[in-house]
Formats: C-alpha cells, sequence, structure tokens
C-alpha cells in the first residue's frame, strides 16, 4: 500500500501538522509521498530527505515540484505532459482550519481521492467544541457542564474555569482561570484565535485517558489507552512534544470496568460518522463515570505512539474505507424531452 501524507495547510496548528508529519515518516516501514499545503494553499511534492522541520521554516519547500489537485489525485506538471503522482490511499494529517473543518475532506471526495480521515459531517462535528458536545448528547456520551461566550457576553460559570476557542486544537488560546483577576487576559487570548469561546469548569487533578481507533471490518480497532503526563492541562508546548515522539504511549493502569466504559463511549461517538478515519478521543473520569472531553479527528502524528501495530493498523483501515456510491449520467430524461419535442 503506497500512501501520501497530506500536511501543513492555513491553520493555526500548521507547525505541528508539519511535526506530525516527519514523525510518521520516522515511524512507517514503508516510505510514503509526501505533499505540503503551504499558507497560500498550494501543493508541493517533498522529497523524503527534505522532511526537516528548517525545510520549511527556511521557505526551502518552494524549490520542490508544485502539483496540481484534479480528478483521482494530485497531478506535477512536466516536459512531456502531466504525470500523477502515485498513491493508494493519502492520509489527512492536516490540524485544524483546512484539514479538520471539512474544507480537505469536501476537495478529495469531489476529486474522488481515497483517503483516511474524517469525512465532511464528521469533521464539522468534532472541529467545532459545541456541536461536539451536542454529537455526544446524541450518542448518549457525557460531557462537562459548558457554556458558548461571544465578546461581550456574561460569564455564568463559578470559577475556576478552563476557556478554549471554540474552534481551534493544540490547546492554542486555552486558559485556565482561578480568579476574577486573570478572567479579562483568558478572554482575550481566546478570542484572538475565534468569536467564540467554549467554557467549563476546570477540576483540579482530574483523571485524563487517551483513546484512538478506527473501524476495520465492521469493528472498532483500539489503541492501548493512555494516561498522558499533565501539568494544569496539557498545553501546546507538551502537545508539540508528544506528537513529536516516536516512542509508544505505556498502557494506563485502570480497571478492567473503566476500561471497558472507555472503549464503549469511544464506539458510541466513532460510530456517529468517522467511518474512513482514525481518530484519538480524550475522556475525563469523575467518579467512576467517563465524560467525553473532545475528539481529535486528525490525532497529532495519527496517534501512532499508542498503536503497537500501527503499520498494519492503517493498512488494514485503507482497505475499509467508505465508498461513494457509483451515480449514472446518462442523459437519458433530457433525450426524452428533447425527442418529444422534436415530434411536436
Amino acid at each position: 500500500m503506497k500512501f501520501g501524507i497530506l500536511f501543513g495547510a492555513r491553520s493555526y496548528e500548521h507547525e505541528i501538522s508539519i511535526v506530525s508529519a516527519i514523525a510518521l515518516k520516522n515511524v512507517l516501514k514503508s516510505e510514503p509521498v509526501f505533499v505540503f499545503c503551504d499558507k497560500f494553499r498550494e501543493f508541493y511534492l517533498i522529497e523524503a530527505k527534505d522532511m526537516k522541520a528548517n525545510f520549511f521554516s527556511s521557505g526551502n519547500y518552494k524549490k520542490s515540484k508544485k502539483l496540481l489537485l484534479k480528478n483521482g489525485g494530485f497531478f506535477a506538471g512536466g516536459m512531456f505532459g502531466e504525470k500523477k503522482t502515485e498513491v493508494d490511499v493519502f492520509i489527512n494529517l492536516i490540524h485544524g482550519m483546512d484539514g479538520e473543518d471539512g474544507k480537505m475532506a469536501a476537495l478529495l471526495d469531489f476529486y474522488e481521492i481515497r483517503y483516511i480521515g474524517p469525512r465532511l459531517e464528521a469533521s464539522a462535528m468534532s472541529y467545532n467544541k459545541e456541536i461536539t458536545k451536542l454529537l455526544a448528547v446524541k450518542a448518549g456520551v457525557k460531557t462537562l457542564k459548558y457554556e458558548v461566550l461571544r465578546r461581550g457576553d456574561i460569564l455564568n460559570l463559578a470559577l475556576p474555569i478552563i476557556l478554549k476557542p471554540v474552534r481551534l486544537g493544540s490547546s492554542i488560546g486555552v486558559s485556565v482561570v482561578k480568579d476574577d483577576g486573570e478572567l479579562e487576559y483568558a478572554q482575550d487570548v481566546a478570542f484572538e484565535f475565534d468569536t467564540e469561546v467554549l467554557v467549563e469548569p476546570f477540576i483540579e487533578g482530574v483523571k485524563e485517558y487517551n483513546l484512538a481507533g478506527c473501524k476495520v471490518d465492521g469493528k472498532i480497532k483500539f489503541s492501548i489507552i493512555e494516561e498522558p503526563k499533565k501539568k494544569e492541562f496539557l498545553d501546546y508546548e507538551q502537545k508539540y512534544m508528544s506528537f513529536s515522539s516516536e516512542s509508544r504511549a505505556k498502557e494506563a493502569d485502570i480497571s478492567e470496568t473503566i476500561k471497558a466504559k472507555l472503549k464503549e463511549s469511544f464506539e458510541r461517538i466513532y460510530n456517529c460518522g468517522f467511518d474512513g478515519a482514525l481518530i484519538r478521543c480524550d475522556f475525563f473520569v469523575i467518579d467512576d463515570e467517563v465524560y467525553l472531553n473532545e475528539i481529535n479527528p486528525n490525532p497529532g502524528s495519527l496517534a501512532n505512539y499508542l498503536f503497537n501495530d500501527f503499520e498494519e493498523t492503517i493498512n488494514l483501515l485503507a482497505k475499509n474505507l467508505p465508498r461513494e456510491r457509483d451515480i449514472k449520467i446518462d442523459y437519458q430524461f433530457i433525450n426524452s424531452i428533447t425527442s418529444a419535442k422534436g415530434k411536436v
């Protein structure tokens, strides 16, 4: 199976996406094709030897072959015409805007390109944290109480609280507020990245667990369950370092009952439309009850560090991707009208 990795794009999480792609390069035994999308949404074919962070930050990527997106794949121009980039399945590794908001899913579907990643509807549901809450309710999975603020709105939740931009990941723009003096600054930070801010109670020392998985042959293939090390919450730097890690995570030391509850909650979420994606769900456990924190539809480094058989997993997923129904267009209706008019 020849994989292509799509990364970069116009997103606050652009750099995280680059780090994810580099990590995946070092993990996969088979050498994938790398397609970089820059901030101008131009596509470039990146050679494996150039998959280093400073190749992108220096702008040297612009010397790489430019690619055009057309039906069936990405094409490079040449002296003898356009040549298709040979890839069986692409992996959508674009984090945040462009990758997780549905734009890339729509493009790939429109151009009939097979890919691992959330489809349009799943992207919309998981990109917006408020809609994710509504999805969880539909799925029968608990979430923390919350409110969504727009500029000028009055906060109703009691401190301490955590503020998050509604449409952003990687802990960008996230702040914990424990007293009134911190609130205005935290709101300013969050509103710098979005017009809406999700506010939840901040629970000191809450147990948090990460679980990834995908659907293969009609059943969920789970990763191990990880209890991430954190300070108050996983900040941008901690997530950046964990995404770049190539070592395996350790299985959380939890009861079989909690494991079963986490897996059941994950499956309920996944079955709400995430077929074709390898997702990671982050959960809280409070008084032995599971609460969804957030869904990561394109998790950092595709959550490879949570799997003991990652390459096998994505190969199996690549063979189980949803397919659009083939629509026959034969103009029979128009031809019949034309024929009828011709007889008049």
